[in-house]
């Protein structure tokens, strides 16, 4: 199909530092068949790394209320880590919000920066940090690539999930220190846009 003159070109960070200290064994998951939270926490407590990726729909996770058994395809990606691992800002930006959402199968500690790539602004969402990240900086303060936006939450403050961070991007300010981190099939097609794929600023993590 031709791209419409009117499309704006894709995004793409330059250079971007790191979003964790990802080993060189990281662990590839597919949750399209199942998934099961005990083994992810102790896959997680035991010092492994994991990737879960964008756009895939997932059996068997989204349980909580909030989801209505119809919300599984995942908006963003997921770096599973144990608890108090450090996660960074990979370019420069701004604190755009920050809340805390303790409900069962919610974000946690969560935080919302404002990037501009190309003069264009991309919002980026860390979910399920601990509560301490919150401490880290006010809204609208300033930080450079590479600087601790905070660590992974444990499962009694991050939503009670096995230690990971969401990471996920949106082209629209979200107004909040939120974003659908999972929409339901019939979605997709007008959540991708609106929600690009995060390796814009994370790079080939998978």
């Amino acid at each position: 199909m031709k791209k419409s003159e009117d499309s704006p070109a894709p995004m793409e960070a330059k250079s971007a530092h790191p979003i964790m200290n990802l080993p060189a064994e990281t662990k590839i998951f597919d949750f399209r068949q199942s998934y099961n939270p005990k083994r992810m926490t102790d896959f997680t407590l035991s010092g492994n790394w994991g990737i879960g990726g964008y756009l895939e729909k997932r059996a068997n996770m989204y349980l909580a209320p909030q989801y209505g058994n119809r919300r599984n395809v995942h908006m963003g990606i997921d770096i599973w880590a144990n608890e108090g691992e450090p996660v960074f800002s990979p370019i420069p930006g701004k604190i755009a919000y920050k809340a805390y959402h303790g409900e069962d199968g919610n974000y946690g500690a969560t935080i919302v920066l404002k990037h501009q790539i190309d003069g264009r602004d991309l919002f980026a969402l860390y979910g399920h940090l601990s509560k301490k990240s919150l401490e880290q900086y006010n809204v609208d303060g300033n930080v450079e690539a590479g600087d601790i936006i905070g660590w992974l939450g444990s499962s009694n403050e991050n939503g009670n999930w096995p230690p990971h961070l969401h990471y996920q991007i949106s082209i629209k300010d979200p107004g909040e220190a939120d974003m659908p981190g999972v929409v339901a099939e019939e979605e997709v097609e007008v959540a991708a846009k609106l929600y690009p794929d995060p390796r814009i600023l994370l790079g080939a993590v998978y």
